[in-house]
């Protein structure tokens, strides 16, 4: 089954790619293209079965999305482009990283991670399916994303937290169920993080509930740039907004 991936677009020169989580869509970048379409090409595009990109299927692969991103890229004859994912994104992006190698300017995790799921996120990736099924998109996402964010953060950013909410309400049933299988059944990236050629960065939440921070650390010897947020969790594009702007901006004019 083929996608059309929707993207926006905007500025010119070298192309930056960002890539949204699960239950995310190319929303979750706004004020990143703002800060850098001044000086950079930055295209966001939607996972297929997230925001305007349409999926029908309750199955998809890591390798599925990474061909479809492929195609797209080029399509838009987009050279060396830097690919930054969040979580998903981190994932799809590394899947893009091996089968792209060079073609690829840099490779960015963010609050993402190259091991496979264990035992234990492989049970809670089950039980999100039975839920999924049981009550549907809306009332799993109503309970998902407040988490995502520090205890701490959720009152004072009760307006983005709700609005990150409609977001992922977007989320089709089949791709939400589509690509929690996936990410339940990928396979362990260490390898093409550690051989891609590219730069390489990671941002990693000390606070982080989803991605832990001693995962996180184990990927430092393997990428050029690593930090760490200490008071975010797994949403530090919202929860240190500039503090990760700057490491991003840090990354691309390295």
């Amino acid at each position: 089954m083929t996608a059309t991936i929707e993207y926006t677009d905007q500025g010119h020169g070298k192309p930056v790619i960002f890539v949204h989580g699960f239950c995310e869509t190319k929303e979750m970048w706004g004020k990143f293209i703002e800060a850098f379409s001044g000086e950079y090409r930055v295209l966001c595009p939607d996972l297929p079965g997230f925001g305007d990109s349409r999926w029908y299927d309750e199955t998809i692969s890591l390798e599925q999305a990474a061909e479809m991103l492929q195609d797209w890229i080029h399509d838009l004859a987009l050279e060396k482009p830097v690919v930054i994912g969040h979580s998903l994104g981190g994932y799809a992006a590394l899947a893009l990283a091996e089968l792209m190698g060079d073609e690829l300017g840099g490779l960015g995790l963010f609050h993402s991670t190259a091991f496979a799921d264990d035992e234990e996120k492989i049970g809670v990736r089950n039980r999100t399916l039975t839920f999924v099924k049981k009550h549907g998109v809306n009332v799993f996402v109503d309970s998902f994303v407040p988490p995502l964010f520090t205890q701490a953060h959720r009152e004072s950013m009760k307006a983005t937290i709700q609005k990150v909410v409609q977001i992922a309400r977007k989320t089709t049933y089949e791709g939400l169920v589509s690509f929690t299988k996936a990410m339940r059944d990928r396979k362990d990236r260490m390898d093409v993080l550690r051989d891609f050629s590219g730069k390489k960065l990671m941002i990693a939440g000390v606070l982080d509930g989803a991605v832990k921070i001693d995962d996180s650390r184990k990927h430092q010897v393997y990428v050029d740039i690593y930090h760490e947020l200490p008071d975010a969790g797994h949403m530090g594009m919202f929860e240190q907004e500039a503090t990760t702007m700057q490491m991003v901006r840090d990354f691309l004019e390295w």
